[in-house]
């Protein structure tokens, strides 16, 4: 039944969280504004409010959630992208490094000609 459900709701959210949505809410909405208009100013408020806003803000808060989520995803693996480059980068100056002070190591004899070697 767990499945069922979270597979009932990916699928409400993914049909409401559209555009085509938030345009269908619309024009349900607006069928009921003459009727409002003709009660008063305070029905106008509560026709807005209670109807209007949130009928259609409920499918645009999920499409900008949705791509907000994308944008958020995209960045994710942007920063990844460069923290791989940043450590390969380091792990060629480190292996650079390495190489050359194992050069360094052999260009250099191990004592200098009179010098006292160490125990001495």
């Amino acid at each position: 039944m767990r499945k069922f459900n979270q597979w009932l709701a990916l699928k409400i959210t993914n049909g409401v969280g559209t555009m085509w949505c938030a345009y269908a809410f619309a024009a349900i909405a607006l069928y009921n504004l003459p009727t409002a208009i003709s009660q008063g100013p305070p029905a106008v408020v509560v026709w807005f409010a209670q109807t209007f806003l949130q009928l259609v803000l409920l499918s645009v808060i999920l499409v900008g959630q949705s791509i907000m989520g994308k944008q958020a995803d995209l960045l994710h693996e942007r920063i990844l992208e460069h923290v791989d480059l940043t450590l390969e980068i380091e792990r060629r100056q480190d292996a650079r490094h390495a190489e050359a002070l194992a050069g360094y190591n052999q260009s250099v004899p191990d004592a200098l000609p009179g010098a006292p070697t160490p125990g001495e």
